[in-house]
């Protein structure tokens, strides 16, 4: 199952309220916590990749004109 950015937060705030009143042991919310964290990092990590992804195209691009002008004044 895929959770949406609201599903997230929801899931946090229901994390924060059972450990402020003390329905859930520290470790299995510290658990859910790093478990948050570590799906946001994933997703910068994604968004990185993706530009950096978005940048290769780009200079692939520039690389395939440059490449097609030198085939084009060499024949």
């Amino acid at each position: 199952m895929i959770l949406n950015a609201s599903q997230l937060e929801a899931l946090r705030q229901l994390n924060d309220e059972l450990l402020r009143e003390g329905d859930v042991p520290v470790h299995m919310a510290a658990t859910v916590r790093d478990l948050l964290h570590t799906v946001e990092a994933l997703k910068k990590e994604k968004k990185k990749w993706q530009r950096t992804a978005q940048e290769r195209g780009q200079a692939l691009e520039v690389v395939r004109a440059a490449v097609g002008k030198v085939r084009l004044s060499g024949e």
